[in-house]
């Protein structure tokens, strides 16, 4: 009998009768390895133990003890426990796909009558009842016309039209069992329901969704789950939801009057007095960074001829993202096609253009607070999360190739202080390296993916690597912020780029006397200003940092006989740099200080006829219980300083 070579990730390796299991290799370890298997990885590839293994392989056995695996199988296997017991409950809903996603899963179900959070508990209660029922998991290899009329016999149409869409390319059609309930699945499983933690899961809400994502389809109606291994893990993963929901950016921009959307204006903002203070300070602020860090700031046209799009190649690849605007250009009956534009850096190039470049010359560091808008479908937006209209933290830094490597090593280092500065002290850079189908030599390649390295290196930190995960033209790296409640956003962004400087032929006079490409590289901190206010809302849940608060403090009267002392105190504290507010209204000071302490204002200045007397102040910062009585000077000059922005103090 033919046989196989397995490699173990120890790199020792051992010979196997060709198409033996990854459960039989596991038993052939030890037998307590057999017991714990519950999947492997074969030649980098996540395995089913039930599967065959017909050629040499690299080989792995996983446990319980391996999250990343586990997890996976656990709510892989919930997909289908739930589906079983959405069935059993209700025969005659038709299922579709159940995939596995971020912390979860999510199963499809056509149902005339709509789910209810009731219904919910029922399926939870049916899927415990699966699960503690340890029915075995197995799985078959069809053919497409047994598994097409399996599911015709059954009136699974969904089912039908999926295996339909399976690729005939010899790829095996696996049909997989929990107990007696099937399901269409690539896997892998585990080897039995039990193996699911009866109390590790918890379905969310219902949804509904088009099949296949088409809205010429069906609705269909999708639960969401969440499941882990550990339920402690599933304990702290609902409480960052909850606390999650009372942090959500649009309730707090409610409570704080920052912004509003309608539906006049799909992913746009109408910024308020209170919202659009925090954006101009956060722009103020990062304009002074980058005019410290030697970039020149420029402003690019919003409208521009296709033409330009056409060029650097956006037309053929985002037109579908872009607004087109068409024109009657002096009412020559023929339109000229334009477009908002998307995106900065060809309007970037226009600018280096202009004007004869040398190498003396670079790096150029153009910085541009750049307007843009691009189409987003409608139920994509999210609050000012994901919008139509933003305005970047956009430069490109034009260099040449012997300038990457320390330009690199300035801008994380640069990105590195404002992260700091904005509250963000854990953060993680991630390279993307050469994809598959891509342009340029391999040299070119080594040398732009060892230049980012070397570059994060030297400004002191380590990277994760995304293999081929870069743009087809060059490497990147991404920037990912981990908030308050430890969720990840990516936000800055470092790619190297040499297409769009040669598709829009920029050079500079090298010290050779000829003409040379520059290296262009893309380079975001915020990201947008937009997404990156509601990170911040989100992240110190309204308490924004003293500097950043649009309303700094409200100095409130007691006694209607404090008014003026009130006015003196908010016109000092103004004199100063601070933003005060009076609030001399005929109401008790505990209704003003909920109001005030809702609105997310940092400080509270209560003033008596004891104030009043003594010239001083009762202070009450946000989230303290303990007010401090505090001579009027001295908290002026306090709040003076907390006023200022970390880079001016």
């Amino acid at each position: 009998m033919a046989q196989v070579s397995l490699t173990f990730p120890d790199g020792n390796s051992r010979a196997f009768d060709a198409g033996v299991t990854a459960a039989q290799v596991a038993d052939s370890i030890s037998t307590s390895l057999g017991k714990k298997a519950i999947s492997a990885t074969v030649n980098g590839a996540h395995w089913d133990l039930a599967w065959p293994i017909e050629a040499d392989a690299q080989i792995a056995i996983h446990t319980m003890q391996d999250d990343d695996q586990a997890n996976e199988l656990i709510r892989h296997d919930l997909a289908h426990i739930m589906a079983r017991a959405v069935q059993e409950l209700w025969p005659d809903v038709k299922v579709t796909i159940g995939p596995v996603i971020k912390d979860g899963w999510y199963y499809d179900f056509d149902r005339k009558e709509p789910f209810t959070p009731e219904d919910l508990g029922a399926i939870e209660a049916k899927m415990k009842e699966i699960i503690n029922a340890r029915d075995a998991v197995r799985t078959e290899v069809w053919s497409r016309a047994d598994a097409i009329a399996h599911y015709e016999k059954r009136g699974e149409h969904y089912k039908v039209e999926l295996v339909g869409m399976i690729p005939d390319d010899g790829q095996p059609i696996r049909m997989y069992w929990h107990g007696e309930w099937q399901d269409l699945c690539r896997g892998p499983h585990l080897q039995h329901t039990g193996q699911v933690p009866a109390n590790g899961f918890k379905l969310m809400s219902v949804a509904g969704a088009y099949w296949r994502g088409n809205s010429d389809n069906a609705m269909l109606q999708r639960i969401y789950g969440v499941g882990f291994k550990d339920p402690k893990a599933l304990k702290a993963h609902l409480t960052m939801l909850e606390e999650a929901a009372k942090r959500d950016h649009r309730k707090l921009g409610r409570e704080m009057n920052l912004f509003h959307m309608q539906e006049e204006a799909p992913g746009q903002i109408f910024w308020h007095p209170n919202g659009w203070r925090i954006y101009t300070l956060l722009q103020d602020y990062m304009r002074r960074q980058q005019e410290r860090d030697g970039y020149v700031e420029v402003n690019t046209p919003q409208v521009v001829n296709r033409k330009l799009w056409e060029a650097s190649g956006h037309w053929e690849n985002y037109q579908d993202n872009m607004f087109i605007v068409e024109v009657d250009e002096d009412h020559a009956r023929e339109k000229t096609v334009n477009a908002l534009k998307p995106m900065n850096c060809p309007c970037h190039v226009q600018v280096f253009n202009q004007g004869l470049k040398s190498y003396r010359d670079l790096p150029l560091r153009m910085a541009e607070f750049g307007s843009c808008n691009r189409y987003e479908p409608s139920g994509a937006l999210h609050g000012i999360m994901r919008v139509r209209g933003f305005t970047q933290d956009d430069a490109h830094i034009f260099c040449t190739d012997d300038q990457v490597e320390e330009e690199t090593k300035k801008f994380v280092t640069f990105l590195a202080k404002i992260y700091a500065d904005l509250g963000f002290d854990q953060w993680k850079v991630k390279l993307s390296t050469r994809p598959e189908k891509r342009v340029g030599t391999e040299e070119s390649w080594d040398k732009a993916e060892t230049d980012l390295a070397n570059g994060i290196k030297a400004a002191g930190y380590e990277f994760e690597v995304q293999e081929g995960e870069g743009a087809f033209y060059g490497p990147k790296l991404e920037f990912v912020l981990t908030d308050a409640i430890g969720r990840d956003w990516q936000c800055g962004t470092l790619q190297i780029d040499p297409n769009l400087p040669e598709r829009l032929d920029a050079s500079y006079v090298g010290g050779d006397g000829d003409k040379h490409r520059p290296v262009m590289l893309h380079r975001a901190v915020l990201g947008s200003f937009e997404r990156f206010i509601g990170i911040l809302i989100e992240s110190h849940a309204g308490k924004l940092p003293f500097w950043l608060a649009p309303r700094q403090v409200v100095v409130a009267s007691i006694i209607s006989d404090g008014d003026d002392y009130v006015h003196e105190v908010v016109a000092a504290l103004k004199a100063q740099g601070v933003r005060a507010e009076a609030d001399t209204r005929n109401e008790k000071i505990n209704y003003k200080v909920r109001e005030h302490s809702l609105g997310k204002v940092p400080v509270i200045l209560a003033v008596g006829a004891r104030e009043v007397e003594e010239r001083t102040v009762s202070v009450r910062r946000l989230g303290e219980k303990q007010t401090s009585v505090v001579a009027l000077d001295k908290i002026v000059s306090t709040l003076k300083q907390e006023a200022l922005a970390p880079d001016l103090k």
